[in-house]
């Protein structure tokens, strides 16, 4: 199972008075790219919302490592480090797209709930979702 890393062409109003990227922006950043690597393999989020299922952030986090500026861009890589069919956990690499210089690594932990904030256990309530999760988790951790 394959996806493409997301790319993101940085805005001139992403950045602050230095002329780099405001730290804020980077989490917007990890949101978007996992709301397209879940388009990519096969979990859209609006047919999941659909469905009655959402996937709330319960947290986030960012390490900055370089600085990023007006007219690059990055590519961030999602990869699924922790999914248990109730929790699961995203990592996020951010990098230059042109010369692969890390720009910032990050995770967000996440929950599936239904429409009346109830915890769900994927394999009871979507086991077609909780198979997609359990192949993206083996393809995220197939060299180790």
């Amino acid at each position: 199972m394959d996806w493409k890393p997301y790319e993101h062409n940085v805005k001139y109003y992403e950045t602050d008075q230095m002329a780099i990227v405001h730290h804020s922006n980077y989490i917007r950043w990890f949101e978007e790219a996992r709301v397209d690597w879940l388009e990519q393999v096969g979990l859209p989020y609006d047919e999941m919302e659909r469905r009655g299922i959402i996937i709330p952030v319960l947290s986030v986090s960012a390490e900055y490592k370089t600085m990023t500026r007006f007219g690059e861009t990055v590519r961030i890589l999602p990869r699924l480090e922790k999914y248990n069919g109730v929790r699961m956990e995203v990592s996020y690499t951010v990098v230059n797209a042109g010369s692969g210089e890390v720009r910032c690594v990050g995770r967000s932990g996440h929950c599936f709930l239904n429409r009346d904030y109830k915890p769900l256990i994927l394999k009871n309530t979507a086991p077609d979702y909780h198979a997609v999760f359990q192949q993206v988790y083996a393809a995220c951790h197939r060299e180790e």
